[in-house]
């Protein structure tokens, strides 16, 4: 960036070259914590008394450039807890606000320390954080700490995520602490080691919009743009790029968690990351018999964030970022609101763009005709009506081949326990007449009937992080120390598009009768 941008320093690499790497392979280099006093607070994390490891995720730490097998070592379990710090870290917690439910607050890292930013081997900047490792500023009467279970819910979730082909942070570790953490009930208590492109947030902006730091405002959009839109960083009205920027890339994230049936539970404008990534993984899940109306978390009492609300809640979380950078979108105040709702004006496209493209290639479309919506639509309609399990009825799906007929072609497996339900196993009218004109519509892109089916495969799991699954995962390692179930769940959602590998107990929708899930934030 060049040197004359106000309010932080340019990164290390453009002045001297590459950091020296360090021990196990840490190449640091803290751009963040140059920015101005106000976006952040040096502060260091609180020492814990027994720590010991949890899961180490070596594949990432290869990923990253790092030695997993050192830093994976018994004595080395200190550095994810916050007892040691690694050389070259620079801890600080990061401060923004953010609309929770509708409602403006003032909040910033809780819980969670930065310790600082890894570059890569391929020159990628990763920030590293711990989740849980004690008090900040910023704590609000908290204590900073975290417990196992969301801890592995986080790690398992944002495993699974990347599996599938989507934007997230990801997990390096989950260390134990020794130590209770004290909430409804006594509970082990864990730190999250946390990977993101970087925890800048909507809500980031929000906060110095609120403060009226215009200047704060220039220095974290010129910042944001250099380290997540470099192509873009030299455009003379970095506001108006950075919102177009951001709504892109939010409009092609929500369309992807709408491909594979995630709910994020808990979508405020603090945990929506201006990279584009999933964040915070506090009370998702992944729906089972398909309802726009789904809602998992148990303080989302009137379905804010229910599945089908996802498009409509992140357009109104773009509004307020876009209410926060109107200050720096034109000085005339009228004029700047002109911008805003330009950009904004746009996300419905967007998001329509990408939702029929990752719906497109869940039905193996790979050319695009105008009924293509309607045709989507029309499925999803009789798959609600009909209580069908969503991921399961994409996999099953069959289009017909040559020399089949519609009456003898396989279409969808009608067993109850394994796809639906609802009670009635009769064939259904509306799906069969559904089946034949979406085999039209196959037969008029005159594509063969193998790319069709990779194009079905390549986008539609087998296997989701089932809810049912996950919870007894969590509760075997967090309350028996039995932690084979969590991690033959890993191993599979590491896998999510295979066909085989993966027993029935993973891949099938919870039995009848299986209360409905709930989730909690883990705060």
């Amino acid at each position: 960036m060049p040197s004359e941008r106000p309010g932080w320093t340019p990164a290390a690499e453009t002045q001297t070259g590459s950091p020296a790497p360090l021990p196990a392979g840490w190449r640091w280099d803290n751009s963040y914590a140059r920015l101005p006093e106000g976006l952040h607070s040096s502060v260091q994390p609180t020492p814990v008394s027994q720590p010991r490891w949890g899961i180490f995720n070596q594949d990432l730490a290869t990923t990253l450039g790092l030695d997993g097998n050192a830093l994976g070592q018994p004595g080395q379990v200190g550095f994810f807890v916050g007892n040691r710090l690694f050389e070259g870290s620079e801890p600080i917690a990061q401060a923004y606000a953010g609309h929770q439910f509708g409602n403006l607050a003032r909040l910033g890292d809780g819980r969670a320390i930065l310790l600082g930013e890894h570059l890569d081997p391929q020159g990628r900047r990763w920030d590293i954080q711990l989740k849980g490792p004690g008090l900040t500023p910023y704590s609000r009467g908290g204590d900073g700490r975290a417990a196992l279970g969301p801890m592995l819910r986080e790690y398992l979730m944002s495993e699974a995520m990347h599996a599938l082909g989507i934007p997230t942070t990801r997990s390096l570790a989950v260390a134990l602490t020794g130590e209770p953490v004290f909430r409804e009930t006594t509970l082990p208590g864990a730190v999250l080691t946390r990977i993101a492109a970087s925890h800048i947030r909507v809500g980031t902006f929000e906060l110095f919009s609120a403060m009226g730091d215009i200047q704060a405002l220039k220095t974290l959009a010129l910042y944001t743009l250099q380290r997540h839109f470099p192509e873009r960083a030299d455009d003379p009205k970095p506001g108006k790029t950075l919102l177009e920027e951001v709504i892109e890339r939010q409009s092609a994230l929500v369309a992807q968690w709408m491909r594979v049936g995630f709910v994020h539970g808990v979508l405020n404008t603090d945990n929506v990351a201006l990279s584009g990534e999933t964040i915070d993984y506090g009370p998702c899940a992944f729906i089972d018999a398909y309802d726009p109306a789904t809602v998992f978390s148990s303080i989302d009492r009137q379905g804010r964030y229910a599945f089908g609300n996802q498009p409509k809640i992140t357009s109104w979380n773009l509004a307020r970022f876009a209410e926060a950078l109107l200050p720096i979108l034109d000085p005339d105040e009228a004029t700047a609101v002109e911008v805003a709702q330009a950009c904004l004006e746009a996300f419905p496209a967007r998001f329509q763009r990408n939702w029929l493209a990752a719906y497109r290639g869940k039905l193996g479309l790979l050319t695009e005709e105008d009924g293509d919506a309607g045709l989507i639509e029309e499925l999803l309609g009789w798959m609600h009506s009909t209580q069908a399990d969503f991921t399961q009825t994409f996999c099953m799906l069959r289009p017909i081949g040559p020399g089949q007929s519609e009456s003898t072609a396989p279409t969808l497996n009608t067993d109850q326990e394994n796809m639906t339900h609802s009670e009635s196993t009769a064939p259904d009218p509306k799906f069969f007449d559904w089946h034949q004109r979406w085999n039209e519509r196959l037969q008029r892109q005159s594509l063969p009937l193998p790319r069709v089916l990779e194009c079905m495969h390549r986008n539609n799991p087998v296997v989701i992080p089932r809810n049912h699954v996950v919870q007894a995962a969590l509760d075997a390692a967090s309350e028996q120390n039995d932690w084979t179930p969590f991690h033959t769940l890993l191993a599979a959602l590491r896998s999510p598009y295979q066909e085989a590998g993966a027993p029935d107990s993973l891949r099938n929708p919870p039995p009848p009768g299986t209360p409905r899930c709930r989730t909690f934030c883990g705060t």
